[in-house]
């Protein structure tokens, strides 16, 4: 599997590069999967649903099955966050996995920059970051793209990985 992954700030854009990647790249025929870091508890589950009671009554795993989706929950308890090698082992078989944060690993990623989050760039100081996607026009020693230009960038990441 070939993996590509968007960072930034929060508030930079990141997600909706994302979807529009994933869009993209699938509507030229290639099946792409994802992996989003999310820094903060979340919860995928409900409050008095089956699957949320079995988890909180102390289910290691949980798998929801249906006609359209499965979904497995594990609960982590008191282990280590699994890294982003571990979780690309977890996944079938694509031709591409885009990863949204994981920004300290080492693969290839473009930079998702707003100039309204003040924030500065991260690009400079980290080589795995191949381009930058921004709303604002840059001078960089590497590929800078409009933020919108879902076609140019797909484009990039595709030949950066070779499909």
């Amino acid at each position: 599997m070939k993996i590509y992954g968007v960072t930034g700030w929060k508030n930079a854009g990141k997600t909706g590069l994302m979807e529009r990647l994933v869009a993209e790249i699938t509507s030229r025929g290639f099946s792409v999967s994802t992996i989003k870091h999310a820094h903060h508890s979340f919860d995928v589950d409900h409050p008095g649903k089956d699957s949320h009671r079995h988890r909180v009554a102390g289910a290691q795993e949980v798998l929801l099955a249906s006609k359209n989706r499965i979904a497995l929950m594990r609960e982590l308890r008191d282990q280590e966050e699994p890294d982003l090698a571990h979780l690309l082992t977890r996944l079938s078989s694509v031709d591409l996995v885009l990863i949204e944060g994981y920004k300290r690993d080492r693969h290839p990623k473009i930079e998702a920059h707003r100039s309204a989050t003040g924030q500065p760039l991260i690009a400079p100081g980290d080589d795995t970051i191949r381009a930058v996607a921004s709303d604002v026009p840059l001078t960089l020693e590497r590929p800078v793209f409009d933020l919108d230009d879902t076609t140019a960038l797909a484009d990039f990441v595709l030949r950066e990985v070779g499909l």
